[in-house]
């Protein structure tokens, strides 16, 4: 069940690093008239580098929290989130899987959309200074972050192709979760 307000709509854009999320999180909240939550992890990153400490995954996961709620109180109808706490925990993972009481910390922030999109990574891998997971880790990072999601017990709707073709699923899938949800909160 997603956290926050219940008359948000949310959506959220997950997967592996360069699948295309950030781009198609626009194109989606353009659509359908939307907000995007830029991905945290990112303008954290951009900001202070790539050499993660535990503290860091702990930061990233509050920041996107204290972004998601400024945008919460504008009360958007729709909330496009290019990652979430769930990223945000399968990179713990990734990075710190030793550390049992970081991830546990992260497993108990709730996950806040109502429909996610797993993005497969199946399109090359394009370096931009803040991805990290190229070839066989990038592989791996799918496959944590699709157990962070059963886990979690959530069954996202994958995402695969080319990027034409990613854009045509995304489209067709939210509008149809967006149809299912504002008859629900009528």
């Amino acid at each position: 069940m997603a956290a926050g307000s219940p008359r948000i709509a949310r959506i959220c854009l997950t997967g592996a690093e360069s699948t295309g999320k950030t781009v198609l999180a626009a194109k989606l909240a353009a659509h359908f008239g939307g907000v995007v939550m830029p991905e945290f992890g990112r303008e954290f990153a951009e900001m202070h580098g790539t050499d993660f400490r535990p503290d860091d995954m702990v930061a990233i996961a509050m920041g996107h929290r204290a972004a998601l709620k400024a945008i919460e109180a504008q009360a958007p109808a729709l909330i496009i989130e290019d990652t979430d706490i769930v990223t945000t925990t399968a990179w713990a993972r990734m990075l710190f899987e030793r550390d049992k009481a970081l991830i546990a910390q992260l497993k108990r922030l709730p996950a806040t959309a109502g429909l996610y999109l797993l993005f497969d990574a199946d399109v090359p891998f394009v370096a931009d200074g803040t991805r990290m997971f190229e070839g066989e880790a990038r592989r791996r990072f799918q496959m944590v972050l699709q157990a962070e999601m059963r886990e979690r017990r959530i069954d996202p709707v994958h995402i695969e192709g080319d990027f034409p073709a990613r854009e045509q699923a995304a489209m067709v899938t939210c509008e149809r979760w967006l149809d299912v949800w504002r008859r629900r909160m009528n």
